[in-house]
């Protein structure tokens, strides 16, 4: 196994001073003066080449090569690995886990996964084969996590830096939670919230709601919600939640819970750290508390792709496309500008492909001529609501909700 850079260090450090020592401890015992001949110096250790991270157990299966790998639990795209196609791939989304992903078993008998019913006229357990002869549907969403964009904060948050790669847009399919919710006789009076439950084995010796992956919403999110068994046509994975996922569009993803295994409607919102404390939109200099917002809605963003800037951001100096994509938190796209000059000017894109509803993101193009030298290229949505991009983010603690153009600059240099 090889030693850590800084042990080794340590140890070199260590032995220099050992050969510098034993001449002076010499002297100190009343040595001949004659010189020692000199030893020969150590030949130099090269520093260790920096181990890749790999891809954690449960994600083995994605395209290393199209990821930027935090952490077993934070896994982001590259901005240049996005693509140009409507659908993010399975392979090539990002994942973010609040806890431990649960082993491969609970995938082994899906149709056996049972998930509870609170708040309701007929409270109970039903399986996922259950769900499955109630109702379907499927809906195109993006998928973001609601730190996306953090690593552009200069106050550098805690926690992953994100840039544009927590976020993709995929089809799922399931079954609409309000069709259960009927089937199980309606909700009870005075429920104003939708709270979902995950799965996942929690920590033993702790308070269970210091960790548990639990977020309430209002209640009116159960227009569209749904509980997901398939995304991009195949069964749910364990990476995005299988075998069965709350998926609320529009919501931030944190809210999309995975392996859910509790739908509760109730009066108040959950208990759970996590929606008490986690995930709230902190003034800076201030702690988390209850009272400030909480990361629900998206906000309406934007962001180019193509070119990239990775790698340096070169391109040929002439006829560019510009490519990028544009969402909201529900409400459609219906504009999208593009900048060349890093927004002192501003031109129309145009919006392409099919429209796969208002929770998907639109792509959009831009025929632009760069001359030789340098660029800066920003865009800049507006959804059917009136809510425009901003320039500047919003600053708060933990770095949520990073809509800002001015952050999502693309340099690049045409040559």
């Amino acid at each position: 196994m090889s030693m850590p850079t800084d042990v080794r260090r340590r140890q070199l450090l260590a032995g220099s001073a050992a050969l510098v020592a034993a001449p002076l401890a010499g002297c100190a015992t009343g040595a001949p003066a004659t010189a020692a001949a000199p030893a020969a110096p150590a030949p130099a250790v090269p520093p260790a080449a920096p181990v890749a991270p790999k891809l954690p157990a449960y994600a083995a299966w994605k395209d290393a090569d199209s990821l930027i790998i935090h952490s077993s639990s934070t896994i982001e795209t590259k901005r240049s690995a996005m693509g140009a196609s409507l659908v993010t791939p399975a392979e090539r989304l990002y994942v973010r886990n609040n806890l431990p992903a649960p082993p491969e078993s609970v995938v082994a008998n899906r149709d056996a996964w049972e998930v509870a019913f609170e708040g309701v006229a007929k409270p109970g357990t039903l399986t996922l084969a259950q769900l499955k002869t109630i109702d379907f549907t499927t809906v195109a969403t993006v998928l973001q996590c609601s730190g996306n964009g953090r690593g552009f904060f200069p106050h550098k948050p805690s926690g992953t830096p994100w840039k544009v790669g927590a976020a993709g847009c995929v089809i799922w399919a399931g079954v609409p939670l309000k069709s259960v919710i009927e089937r199980l006789g309606g909700a009870q009076s005075g429920m104003l919230y939708l709270t979902g439950t995950g799965g996942e084995k929690l920590p033993e010796g702790v308070d269970p709601l210091s960790v548990v992956v639990e977020r309430s919403v209002p209640i009116a999110a159960l227009q569209d919600a749904m509980l997901a068994w398939e995304m991009n046509g195949a069964p749910l994975s364990v990476a995005h939640g299988g075998p069965l996922r709350l998926v609320l569009p529009g919501y931030q993803g944190v809210n999309n819970i995975k392996y859910v295994k509790r739908i509760a409607l109730a009066p108040t919102e959950s208990k759970a750290r996590i929606m008490s404390h986690g995930y709230r939109m902190t003034p800076m200099g201030q702690k988390a508390e209850p009272t400030q917002a909480s990361v629900l809605l998206m906000n309406v963003k934007s962001w180019i792709n193509t070119p990239s800037g990775d790698g340096g951001g070169k391109v040929g100096a002439g006829s560019v496309q510009i490519l990028g994509v544009a969402f909201s938190g529900g409400s459609p796209i219906k504009r999208v500008e593009v900048s060349t000059d890093g927004g002192k000017t501003w031109r129309d894109a145009k919006l392409v492909g099919p429209d796969l509803g208002p929770f998907a993101w639109r792509q959009f193009a831009l025929s632009a001529n760069l001359p030789a030298g340098n660029h800066v290229l920003v865009s800049r949505a507006t959804d059917a609501a009136g809510n425009v991009q901003p320039q500047q983010r919003e600053e708060n603690l933990a770095g949520y909700g990073n809509n800002s153009w001015a952050d999502h600059a693309v340099n690049v240099v045409a040559a």
